[in-house]
């Protein structure tokens, strides 16, 4: 297990070195230095398996710590693996983006061009009306989060005078029926307070759903 341990380390810190160069390699050479680097780390991640497969046969007082070296190799590969696929993601983007705006230089426009210009009046228009049903629809969602507020306070406020009102009522020793009557209007006040707050969540369910 140890030979194969170190061989596998040696691998792992040949690859970091390697992917230092990714960023300084021409674009012609840069896909052979990224299948390079492929193969390495999906070679690394064999003798990983077979790794595993040796630190579990290990005595049991060396088995613990045989796992955790393995543990260390693999977390050190994947992070190699992880920012190889991110500067791909990159070198994919810039490609895209460098190939539109050639394609974009590359066209050539006339006033004459009516279709182009209808196109153009098209796109701007639709540019506006979707910023300003994104503009609406926020300021939707800032006047039903404040609605929302507000009927909270209201409830704290509500559950504070009930309890007001019941104290001053104890104090006075009112009759139950009133207390009944208290409570009662209270229950009423809170179903009021759910049936807004419900309503506002359906109401801005649906601005969202249909102008979204």
């Amino acid at each position: 297990m140890e030979t194969l341990y170190h061989q596998t380390n040696k691998q792992i810190q040949e690859v970091q070195s390697l992917m230092g160069n990714l960023e300084r390699t021409d674009r012609q050479s840069v896909h052979l230095l990224e299948n390079q680097l492929q193969d390495r780390i999906d070679m690394i991640f064999n003798h990983l398996e077979r790794l595993e497969i040796l630190a579990s046969k290990e005595p049991p007082n060396r088995r613990q710590n045989a796992k955790l070296r393995v543990d260390q190799l693999k977390y050190e590969v994947q992070h190699l693996r992880t920012a190889l696929m991110n500067f791909q993601h990159r070198r994919y983007n810039r490609e895209a983006e460098e190939r539109e705006r050639e394609e974009l230089l590359s066209r050539t426009f006339t006033t004459n061009d009516a279709d182009t210009s209808i196109h153009i009046d098209e796109t701007l228009q639709y540019n506006t009306s979707l910023h300003n049903a994104h503009n609406g629809m926020n300021q939707l969602l800032e006047n039903g989060s404040n609605i929302l507020t507000g009927l909270r306070d209201q409830r704290s406020t509500l559950k504070g005078t009930h309890k007001k009102m019941l104290d001053v009522a104890n104090m006075l020793g009112l009759s139950n029926t009133v207390m009944r009557l208290i409570e009662r209007r209270a229950t009423q006040d809170k179903f009021i307070m759910i049936g807004g707050m419900l309503f506002t969540c359906v109401f801005i369910f649906l601005v969202i759903r249909y102008l979204g």
